[in-house]
């Protein structure tokens, strides 16, 4: 059982994400775009955690995060964007979503690991 789902497209980010993840003692599953999180959270009821990709094939992260809290009902897993977007106009679609931060790359995991382990808890 994952306590954190990975969403990108670029499996150099999933892996170096991953990879600091696992170090720091979190279980971690990973996706490939959008549509591939939303099954991994059909499939995984323990997931406490998403970090998402916003541009990806197939399905976007916004969109992703849109399907989660309106076609799964799933308002309990925490939703953090990882990407290089940085669009007021994309925060604000992800705010409607439930998206509960944006962090933007390159990915700092030393900076923000306090608060992801909060977000498992």
């Amino acid at each position: 059982m994952a306590q954190v789902l990975v969403v990108d497209d670029s499996s150099t980010v999933r892996d170096e994400v991953c990879n600091f993840l696992r170090e720091n003692g979190l279980a971690v599953i990973t996706a490939v775009d959008g549509a591939d999180g939303v099954n991994k959270l059909k499939s995984d009821p323990s997931i406490k955690l998403v970090l998402c990709d916003v541009n990806m094939p197939n399905m976007d992260g916004l969109t992703m995060a849109e399907k989660v809290r309106n076609d799964l009902k799933n308002s309990a897993v925490n939703i953090i964007m990882l990407t290089t977007e940085n669009n007021p106009a994309m925060k604000a679609r992800g705010k409607a979503a439930g998206i509960k931060g944006w962090i933007v790359k390159p990915f700092n995991g030393t900076a923000v690991i306090a608060s992801l382990k909060k977000l498992v808890e």
